[in-house]
């Protein structure tokens, strides 16, 4: 392999990254409170809609994050309505907002556009513009660049606005769940929920204020997906990325620091994919469908052999009551 195409697929890796690391650092924080949330995959998908219609609709790229965000938090208020205030199941409650949203975009679409479920392209304004770092296009311009170089304005350089918003998004993150008084209350009621009634903290709020955050996450998830990504909507295009971030989750053990690690891992098997059709190892060769497949497999391992060793919430899935 050759520096431009290392450079390419390191490129690749955070571009298909940051939808999974939006995506993951939602479900952190509704985890952390104890709502366990599997809609992260309806959520993307309705916001990836929205943000694609708003955007063609008015032209504008900024109101179509607005419209992927709003629709997020609304399926994002009626998964916390169900497991918060109804107390109800909150598995059960997350595959209803999957299946509502991936009904909903599919009818929608086809009322709205005609074109079997999907937007229109998006094009100019209507999408994510790349950011060029000072000197980058100088630089590409110049030829040999060396590995650093290379990678300053190759990888780093480049991306649309919301991949520097997922990145930065980590350190923030950390800071908010290990530095703040609202992070140590929410990580609390993800432990012991009835130790932060006692001390006269309402857990619903802070249940809800995090089911919030999720929204808004998945919100910027879906809208880099239908905008920066890609060009329009399309149906079904979350593609189970949703169910993956939650894998990602697991795997680092609902931390942010190890969630970015994680998120680069599947971005990385993903670029490949799409990079490698056959991969030929001498041997033998490895065909297209196995190289595709490699972020859902590694998902199965680590559901498979992570879940028991890493140890979620306490009080994570269970519904709380007030004692009176």
């Amino acid at each position: 392999m050759d520096l431009a195409s290392f450079l390419q697929i390191l490129d690749s890796t955070i571009r298909l990254a940051t939808p999974l690391l939006f995506a993951c650092l939602a479900g952190l924080y509704s985890e952390r409170a104890g709502v366990f949330d599997i809609g992260l995959e309806g959520k993307m998908l309705v916001a990836a809609f929205a943000a694609a219609a708003a955007s063609y609709a008015t032209g504008s790229v900024w109101l179509g994050v607005l419209a992927g965000v709003g629709a997020a938090l609304v399926f994002a208020a009626i998964h916390g309505l169900a497991s918060i205030t109804f107390r109800g199941n909150q598995l059960i409650s997350g595959v209803a907002v999957n299946f509502l949203a991936s009904g909903l975009t599919v009818v929608l679409g086809a009322s709205w556009f005609q074109l079997g479920g999907q937007t229109p392209a998006l094009v100019d304004g209507m999408r994510f513009a790349e950011i060029t770092f000072p000197f980058a296009a100088s630089a590409n311009e110049s030829g040999d660049l060396g590995l650093l170089g290379g990678i300053y304005s190759h990888v780093l350089s480049g991306h649309s606005i919301l991949v520097y918003v997922a990145l930065a998004c980590v350190p923030l993150t950390w800071w908010v769940l290990y530095r703040t008084r609202f992070g140590l209350r929410l990580r609390a009621v993800g432990e012991n929920p009835a130790a932060v009634d006692t001390a006269g903290v309402s857990v619903t709020g802070l249940r809800y204020a995090a089911v919030g955050i999720t929204g808004v996450l998945c919100g910027l998830a879906g809208a880099y997906m239908s905008m920066g990504l890609s060009a329009g909507f399309l149906r079904e295009m979350t593609a189970g990325r949703g169910y993956i971030a939650l894998a990602a989750l697991i795997f680092a053990k609902w931390r942010p620091w190890y969630a970015l690690m994680a998120c680069l891992l599947f971005g990385l098997l993903d670029a490949i994919a799409i990079r490698f059709q056959n991969i030929d190892i001498g041997v033998v060769v490895i065909p297209v469908q196995f190289t595709q497949a490699l972020p859902y497999i590694l998902t199965v391992i680590i559901l498979a052999g992570f879940v028991g060793k890493a140890i979620p919430p306490r009080a994570g899935g269970e519904a709380y009551v007030k004692e009176r």
